[in-house]
């Protein structure tokens, strides 16, 4: 599957839109990162605990965008976008979303 921020795949040409696909996830905070993360906003720098969550967050929407357009068996997703939001204290949503396309031969 072929995926990009940019509404156009280079060298391909859009045939049809399949329609908007979505991909989510919902991570909560561990006690262990909570800890950390106290320690690192009284001397300051990156929080990797944070940065790893976040980064196999946004991975497992992108899994799930795909999924979702090769269930709707597109060929590419464009004009993908990620949004973050706070569900409740402690934990917060990453969305992915993007316009599914068959492309042509």
């Amino acid at each position: 599957m072929i995926f990009s921020t940019t509404e156009t795949i280079p060298g391909r040409e859009i045939e049809s839109i399949v329609g908007v696909v979505t991909g989510n996830v919902v991570q909560a905070k561990h006690i262990g990162r909570d800890i950390m993360a106290g320690l690192k906003g009284i001397v300051g720098g990156e929080i990797r605990g944070y940065t790893e969550m976040l980064s196999e967050a946004r991975d497992i929407a992108i899994e799930r965008l795909v999924q979702n357009a090769s269930d709707k068996n597109a060929d590419a997703i464009v004009g993908i976008r990620f949004t973050t939001s706070t569900i409740m204290d402690g934990s917060s949503e990453i969305m992915v979303f993007g316009t599914a396309v068959k492309l042509k031969q």
